[in-house]
This record gives structure tokens, C-alpha cells and sequence, in this order.
């Protein structure tokens, strides 16, 4: 099972989010809302001290593939995760062109049937899906770490509908993690609020959390 940590902060956390058992870190950067932000300089101080196998996620707010891959070339990680769609579908072209070899995933903020189309659309774009809680719909976007779950039958149906590995995030606990595993059978798991207490990473909470997640998987 594919465990991220998401809003990282520091070099001591990703230490402890890996000790867990975390195989990939989220790193948030400039967005409109939401927890977890740091700075590019910070974002590339972690990834750079992170050895594979652990990906390292960079979080992009950004819509346009060349804005996208220069704040890639600052940050350097290994993974780019669109939180929101790109502006069109040549953009996602350009972009697989501008940064070969790294990772795309995109996330689909799951909100009615309308999620299971524009999962089945933007999937052959990317190399993974990634299914969260927020709402790109209201005027100041929600674009995740809303601590919030989603309607997970929908999840599910997204999974059988497409072809990309996907990753479940969206109010995840302890107490709920080994059913949302079970109901959509996802490629991984994506935590930030349910191991943090205060905004920091809890390492009690981590520890429950990781272990019910390889226990459910």
C-alpha cells in the first residue's frame, strides 16, 4: 500500500513520517485555501535530502504547464500533483513534455457523478489519480486538506471506471481508514489532518494511522 504524508514542514517530519512507514511525502506550495503551505526553498530543502524509493510530491496550485514545470526546476521533487485541473487538455501534453520522467497525478475533488467523468477525461493524461474533498467550485477554491471524507461509493466507481492507479485522501483517521480501504480498494492512501494535532505532526497518531492502513491493505 502507497502511504503519503501529506503537509510536510520540515526535515523532521518527513524523518518521522518515513519512519512510519510512509513511501511518499506531500509538499504543499502556494494554494488558495487550505492547511500544510511552506515556501519552494523549503520544499526543495526537503526533497533534496529525500532518497528514493520515497517520492516526494510537490502540491501546484498552477494551471499552465510552463508555470507548473519552472516551479518543478525550483522544488525538484519527483512527483507533481495537480490539485486543480489544467487549463486546457494541451497543457497536459506540454507538460509531459516539459518534465519527462516525473510523475503526474491528478486529483479529482469527488462531488457528484460529474467526478466520474472528469476522472474518466483526464486520466489518460496522468500517471495516477488522486480522489480528495475539496470544492474547486466555490469562489476561493478548496483545493484539499479539508479534513472533510467524500461519498466513497463514488470513489469506487471511479476506480472501476479507469486505468490509473489511484490514491484515496479526503478525512481520513484512524477510526475510518481501514473502511475507506475497504470500500474503494485504492493503489494508496493520503493523510494530512488525521496525524496532526495542533498542526503538527503527531507521532502517535502517525503510528495508529500507518498501522491500520498495512493492516486493512
Amino acid at each position: 500500500m502507497h502511504l503519503k504524508i501529506c503537509c510536510i514542514a520540515t526535515p523532521a517530519e518527513a524523518a518521522r513520517a518515513i519512519g512510519a512507514g510512509a513511501s511518499a511525502l506531500g509538499l504543499v506550495s502556494a494554494m488558495p485555501s487550505g492547511p500544510g503551505v511552506i515556501d519552494e526553498a523549503t520544499i526543495a530543502s526537503i526533497a533534496a535530502v529525500v532518497s528514493p524509493p520515497i517520492e516526494t510530491y510537490l502540491l501546484t496550485s498552477e494551471r499552465e504547464a510552463t508555470a507548473i514545470a519552472a516551479q518543478h526546476a525550483r522544488c525538484r521533487t519527483t512527483t507533481l500533483q495537480l490539485v486543480d485541473r489544467l487549463a486546457s487538455h494541451d497543457e497536459y501534453q506540454r507538460l509531459r513534455a516539459l518534465v519527462e520522467g516525473v510523475t503526474l497525478v491528478q486529483v479529482i475533488h469527488v462531488l457528484d457523478e460529474s467526478s466520474i467523468d472528469e476522472a474518466v477525461e483526464l486520466a489518460p493524461f496522468v500517471d495516477r489519480l488522486l480522489l480528495d474533498s475539496g470544492n474547486p467550485r466555490l469562489a476561493v477554491k478548496e483545493l484539499g486538506g479539508t479534513g472533510r471524507t467524500h461519498d466513497w461509493a463514488l470513489s469506487a466507481r471511479i476506480r472501476a471506471a479507469t486505468d490509473r492507479p489511484l490514491l484515496l485522501a479526503g478525512g481520513l483517521r484512524v477510526d475510518n481508514v481501514g473502511e475507506a480501504i475497504t470500500t474503494v480498494r485504492p493503489f494508496g492512501i493520503d493523510v494530512c489532518s488525521g496525524v496532526r494535532t495542533d498542526g503538527a505532526l503527531d507521532s502517535d497518531k502517525l503510528a495508529r494511522f500507518a498501522h491500520a492502513v498495512f493492516a486493512a491493505a
